[in-house]
């Protein structure tokens, strides 16, 4: 964080190097013009005394600029105050050169006030510059920090707007899919009570793992599969022999960390298109690979595919908003969502960087049919 003012050490550091400067020139300026140089030391104290002044006075400069400000108070109030304060610099500027003068030297043959007077005027311009550029320092680390803190407010509530939106699209997945699954063990309790009840263990399931899942942006590709198995054993029930999902894995797939609930609305998509409007059995198929340092998951479905004109609405942002909305939060330009018709059937095709969450299990999974 940008300090209210420089620290004391690095302004008296600051005041050395200046006095160490000051005297060297004036020591080289007397040589060219061929005068013998004398009380160098007396020159070096001088000099010190010349910087190490301002040194000490600006934190009491700088903290008194901070307060009167534009903004605390009116121009005409600050205008003033500054005045004043600028005078009072000056004054003790030169009472504290001319102290060390007659600390060190005889007394001015004009008298003390007769040098005080020609002293306070000759550096009267520098002075006030000076002060000035206190001032203006203060000011400018003021805004500078002021400038920061806002920046760092904006990236915060960025991050909290982002999170928060990921929340409400994650949260949007599951009215549809707990509405659609109501209705099919509705439908159910009429024909087969022992296939309803099966359903409704399953759906218990699936919302007691995607409750525990809540507030999580990402997690395994294992644990994702987990929370599809749930979903796949509720549309096994609901369809029977019509539905076969097999899933086909690159075993350091895995522990590759993919958006939580993504596989869920891409299997949906296939059931409710590829697989219900069917009568014949349909097979829908996931897999997931590395190629390189991007994870590659696909789902496709045994159905006729869609018109290329709705194909080129779907790759155009049409359909599965959700997804569409969390994929691009999360990974930007980083990722790739594609539908296409393949031999037989229909793909979704989604492609992210690939990441691996360290503290996932080593097990490895068969590849198999769920």
């Amino acid at each position: 964080m940008t300090r209210r003012v420089p620290s004391v050490p690095l302004l008296f550091a600051i005041a050395t190097a200046f006095g160490v400067s000051s005297t060297v020139q004036a020591y080289l300026l007397g040589a060219v013009r061929g005068e013998a140089p004398n009380m160098v030391g007396h020159l070096f104290v001088l000099n010190m005394v010349y910087w190490y002044v301002p040194a000490l006075l600006a934190p009491v400069i700088m903290a008194l600029a901070l307060r009167v400000q534009p903004g605390r108070v009116s121009w005409p109030v600050a205008v003033v105050v500054h005045i004043g304060c600028a005078l009072v610099f000056a004054l003790l500027h030169t009472a504290a050169l001319l102290g060390t003068r007659l600390l060190l030297m005889p007394p001015p043959a004009r008298g003390v006030w007769y040098a005080a007077r020609i002293e306070f005027l000759t550096q009267l311009d520098w002075l006030l510059m000076s002060y000035l550029f206190l001032v203006g320092l203060a000011l400018v680390l003021a805004y500078r920090r002021e400038s920061e803190s806002r920046a760092l407010d904006a990236a915060h509530l960025e991050t909290r707007l982002v999170e928060a939106q990921l929340q409400a699209l994650q949260r949007q997945l599951h009215p549809h899919f707990l509405f659609n699954t109501l209705n099919t063990i509705s439908g159910l309790m009429r024909t087969d009570v022992n296939a309803a009840d099966r359903m409704m263990d399953r759906l218990a399931e699936l919302l007691r793992a995607t409750l525990h899942s809540s507030g999580t942006q990402e997690v395994t590709l294992r644990d994702e599969l987990e929370l599809l198995q749930k979903y796949v054993d509720i549309e096994k029930t609901r369809f029977g022999a019509r539905l076969t999902v097999h899933i086909h894995l690159d075993p350091e797939a895995l522990d590759a960390s993919v958006p939580v609930l993504l596989l869920q609305p891409l299997v949906e998509n296939a059931v409710r298109h590829g697989i219900a409007p069917r009568a014949a059995p349909g097979v829908i198929e996931v897999s997931a690979r590395r190629v390189g340092d991007r994870l590659t998951i696909a789902v496709r479905d045994s159905g006729l595919g869609v018109p290329s004109d709705r194909l080129a609405l779907l790759n155009g942002g049409i359909g599965l908003s959700n997804t569409r909305s969390r994929l691009q939060h999360l990974y930007a330009d980083r990722h790739e969502f594609v539908f296409a018709n393949v031999e037989d059937g229909f793909c979704v095709t989604v492609t992210i960087p690939f990441t691996v969450d360290r503290c996932a299990p080593a097990d490895v999974v068969r590849t198999g049919a769920a």
